[in-house]
C-alpha cells in the first residue's frame, strides 16, 4: 500500500501506573487487573467516546507464563469492563513487546481496518511463575530442574551458540568493553536518572499520565532513590563479572511491575472522542544485531526510523530510551554523536523509574506523547534494547 493511502494515526491519551519495586507495593496485584486498570482509565478519560467504537486491544507481555496466560489483552478488556464485542491480542517482543504492541495497533489504524485502538503493555515480574518442563520420559524418579520466568534466558535451547546465550548483564559489560564505558560513567549516568526522577515527581511532570492501582498505597515510582550518591553506588560490587566487571545492581534497571497503554485514533475515531491528540505517529524501524550485543539493538533502528520519518538527530525535542543498563545506554549514545544527550531522559528512566518488561515500550511512546503536547515541541523519539538482540524506535510528531 502505497504511503499516500494511509491514514494519520494520533496518540489521543497515553497513561501509566505508578512502576512497582519486585515484591513490592504491586506485588500483590495480578498482571491482568493492572492491564484492565489501565485500559478503564483511558475508557474514563474520554468519556464521549463510545467504547463499543474499539475496534482492538493490543498489549505486549515479556512472560505470558503466568496469570497473565490466555491472551492478557483479551482478558484485560473484559476486566475492564469494555463491550465484550472488543477482541484482543498479545504481542510479544520481549523489552520492546509494548511499543510492539503500539506499533501493531497503528498500523491497523493507518491502513483502514481499525479506527479506534488501545495498545500498551504489563508486566508484573514479581508474579512471575517458575515452570517445570515436562521431562523427556514418563513417571521420572529424580529430581527435575524449576526455571524462573522473572528475566533471562531459561531452558536454552542447546544448539545456541553459547556466545549468544550470555546473561544480560554480561551482554551489557560486553557494550562497556567495546565502547570503553568506565564503571564511574556508567554510576554517573545512573545517579542523574535518580536526580531526574525525583525532580520530575516534584515538579509534576509525570503526573498527566499516571492512574494510581486502586487498593494500593503506591502513588509514585518505587524504585526512585533521591538519596543515592557516588559513593553509595561505587560500593555496589559487580553483579555479572567478578574479575573487573562494572555493571551492578546500582547502574542497572530493577526487576518492577506496572502496566501502561495509549488510546489512538484515525481522524474519524479523533472526532468521537472529542479531543485534542497529544502526538501523531509517525515512522519507526526494528532491526537485530548479534544477540550478547542487544544494548545496541537501537543504534540502526533510531537511524533508520529517523530517516523513514526525514528527520535528523538535530531535530529531536526529546527522545525517551529505555535504560535498561547504564552501560547500554552510554554506548548508544557513543555512537550517536550528532544527538544532544540534554534532550535523552529528561524526567529521568529506567534505573530509577523501572523496567516492568511488557509495559516499558508504552510507557516511553507515552512519556514522549505527554513531552511534546507538554511542552509545545514538535519531534520526539522513542527507542529500547530488545533481548536476544533487537532494537525499536518509534518517532512521534505534533
Amino acid at each position: 500500500m502505497a504511503n499516500d493511502l494511509l491514514r494519520d494515526v494520533y496518540v489521543v491519551d497515553a497513561v501509566r501506573t505508578p512502576i512497582g519495586r519486585y515484591g513490592g507495593a504491586l506485588a500483590g496485584v495480578r498482571p491482568d487487573d493492572l492491564a484492565a486498570h489501565v485500559i478503564r482509565a483511558l475508557v474514563d478519560r474520554t468519556p464521549d467516546l463510545d467504547p463499543a467504537r474499539i475496534d482492538d486491544v493490543v498489549f505486549g507481555n515479556a512472560n505470558g507464563a503466568g496469570e497473565e496466560n490466555r491472551n492478557v489483552a483479551r482478558m484485560a478488556a473484559l476486566l475492564a469492563g469494555l463491550p465484550v464485542t472488543v477482541p484482543g491480542v498479545t504481542v510479544n517482543r520481549l523489552c520492546a513487546s509494548g511499543l510492539e504492541a503500539v506499533l501493531h495497533a497503528a498500523r491497523a489504524i493507518a491502513c483502514g481496518d481499525a479506527s479506534v485502538a488501545i495498545a500498551g503493555g504489563v508486566e508484573s515480574m514479581s508474579r512471575a511463575p517458575w515452570v517445570l518442563p515436562k521431562p523427556e520420559r514418563g513417571f521420572p524418579a529424580g529430581h527435575q530442574q524449576m526455571y524462573s520466568t522473572t528475566l533471562g534466558w531459561r531452558m536454552t535451547n542447546p544448539a545456541m551458540p553459547p556466545e549468544w546465550t550470555v546473561s544480560l548483564g554480561e551482554g551489557a559489560e560486553q557494550v562497556a568493553d567495546k565502547h570503553a564505558v568506565t564503571r564511574e560513567a556508567q554510576d554517573a549516568y545512573a545517579l542523574a536518572s535518580h536526580r531526574k526522577a525525583a525532580a520530575a515527581w516534584a515538579d509534576g511532570a509525570h503526573d498527566a499520565q499516571t492512574v494510581p492501582v486502586p487498593g494500593t498505597d503506591l502513588a509514585r515510582d518505587e524504585s526512585i532513590r533521591e538519596t543515592t550518591s557516588m559513593d553509595a553506588l561505587a560500593k555496589l560490587k559487580p553483579a555479572f563479572r567478578a574479575d573487573g566487571g562494572t555493571v551492578t545492581a546500582g547502574n542497572s534497571s530493577p526487576l518492577n511491575d506496572g502496566a501502561a497503554a495509549l488510546l489512538l485514533t484515525d481522524e474519524a475515531g479523533l472526532k468521537a472522542t472529542g479531543r485534542t491528540p497529544l502526538a501523531r505517529i509517525g515512522a519507526s524501524a526494528t532491526t537485530a544485531v548479534e544477540p550478547n550485543l542487544f544494548g545496541l539493538g537501537p543504534v540502526q533502528a533510531v537511524t533508520r526510523a529517523l530517516d523513514r520519518a526525514g528527520r535528523a538527530f538535530r531535530d529531536l525535542d526529546v527522545v525517551e530510551l529505555n535504560e535498561a543498563f547504564a552501560a547500554q545506554v552510554l554506548g548508544c549514545l557513543a555512537e550517536w554523536p550528532d544527538l544532544d544527550p540534554a534532550v535523552v531522559n529528561p524526567h529521568g528512566g529506567a534505573i530509577a523509574l523501572g523496567h516492568p518488561l511488557g509495559a516499558s515500550g508504552a510507557r516511553l511512546a507515552g512519556a514522549v506523547a505527554h513531552h511534546l503536547a507538554a511542552t509545545g515541541a514538535r519531534t520526539g523519539l522513542a527507542a529500547l534494547c530488545i533481548g536476544v538482540g533487537q532494537g525499536q524506535a518509534l518517532v512521534l510528531e505534533r
